[in-house]
């Protein structure tokens, strides 16, 4: 690096790329701050094994910013982090806005004990967290989480496992409740998926039900009440090949309103909703009020503390868009936002 500056007159450089280059020359390689997209590998903090990640690097920083916001996505239930048909629209709003993009594996596929919500599993996306942190200047205040279907549930365990970590988080169709999720799909492949994470059914033996509770996020949530979460889910989902319902959207969020001392989503809602076609029938206010970022209908849309749900027509997907808005809304320094 010193040779560099010996050659090259510092007025050459921005002040944007001066202030880049000596955050981070110590750290890492300068291949590393070419844009695009690169596969990193790191040290699990959990068994000591090799683990792998995608990270793209945007092709410019925010305006006016010398670090780099970024979002952490984490991949489907049956995905690994070779995953991009669902999460494409994501990686291109975060090159969009500047963020940097990073793409866990955390063992892969949910169908083996150290997968699934396991503490290496999370460990994971938190090293690999803390491996770009070590290696590229970051944005405390906005660092974000996101994912949908099996990553809405990992992001709801991860940020209610560590919730100082986290400026925002959206999570859409995700499982909270791994219990009743089986009873859903004991005989589908989701349901096997699960017997050998855990060793069995739920119903089994008490030690394999402490299995399926400890990974589920709804009995941790209330831990990361102050976490700005986004709860989303289409309300055609868990009618026909559509695997998640509606109600383990709405128990997440009740968890977090509970916590936070807000009125909660009541039984009556979630069994009206719930329904194939249902509605609500007494729509609050904020019920029915159009979002443009969503461009579809809002059936319930309800607010606790810094976080929101919403339920909206569609089926199991979600809106990028939306969730790159929701997490861009939030800035805030997380309490412990980079690993000592």
């Amino acid at each position: 690096m010193g040779h560099l500056f010996t050659k090259i007159s510092l007025r050459t450089f921005s002040l944007r790329c001066l202030a880049l280059l000596l955050l981070t020359h110590t750290a890492f390689s300068q291949a590393f701050l070419t844009p695009g997209r690169h596969k990193i590998t790191f040290t699990s903090r959990c068994d000591s094994t090799s683990q792998s990640a995608y990270l793209i690097v945007p092709k410019r920083l925010p305006q006016e910013s010398f670090a780099y916001p970024i979002v952490v996505a984490l991949h489907t239930w049956s995905a690994n982090l070779e995953q991009r048909d669902m999460y494409g629209e994501l990686e291109r709003e975060a090159q969009t806005r500047g963020w940097l993009y990073l793409f866990p594996d955390f063992r892969g596929v949910n169908d083996h004990p150290l997968a699934c919500g396991s503490d290496a599993a999370c460990r994971d996306v938190m090293d690999a967290l803390d491996w770009t942190a070590a290696h590229f200047p970051l944005d405390t205040c906005r660092i974000y989480l996101a994912g949908m279907s099996g990553g809405g549930y990992m992001a709801m365990l991860v940020a209610s496992r560590f919730p100082e970590r986290w400026t925002a988080v959206s999570a859409w169709v995700g499982i909270s409740d791994l219990v009743s999720w089986y009873g859903m799909h004991a005989d589908r492949q989701y349901g096997r998926d699960m017997r050998h994470c855990f060793g069995g059914a739920p119903q089994e033996r008490p030690e394999v039900r402490a299995q399926y509770e400890s990974r589920s996020p709804l009995g941790r949530l209330a831990a990361a009440k102050d976490v700005a979460f986004d709860f989303a889910a289409g309300r055609d989902d868990g009618h026909g090949v559509n695997p998640v319902p509606v109600s383990q959207t709405l128990a997440a969020f009740n968890a977090v309103a509970a916590a936070a001392g807000a009125v909660a989503v009541s039984d009556g809602e979630i069994r009206q909703l719930s329904a194939y076609g249902g509605t609500l029938d007494h729509p609050q206010p904020s019920d029915t009020a159009h979002d443009p970022l969503f461009a579809r209908l809002v059936f319930l849309r309800r607010f606790a503390g810094n976080s929101r749900v919403t339920i909206f027509d569609g089926g199991h997907e979600w809106i990028p868009r939306a969730v790159a808005e929701w997490l861009a809304s939030h800035t805030g320094r997380a309490s412990n936002p980079i690993r000592n």
